[in-house]
């Protein structure tokens, strides 16, 4: 289990920005992207548990795109 703390404003499954508007108090009270793209079951799936609820994925990785695919 990793006991750093996560970033939230970075994607657990491959450390790139989540572009999340709720992580950045600069867009506080615009929707995110994430409010109206589905996201890839399995994508959730794929989050460590120590991770779950304490940062967002990224549009690509939440779109079910996989480290090798994003290259």
């Amino acid at each position: 289990m990793n006991d750093a703390t996560p970033n939230p404003s970075r994607c657990p499954l491959c450390g790139q920005s989540n572009r999340c508007t709720l992580a950045n108090p600069a867009l506080a009270g615009q929707d995110c992207w994430c409010f109206s793209t589905p996201v890839d079951h399995e994508a959730l799936e794929r989050i460590p548990p120590e991770l779950i609820d304490r940062a967002c994925l990224c549009p690509r990785c939440a779109a079910g795109l996989k480290a090798a695919e994003q290259a």
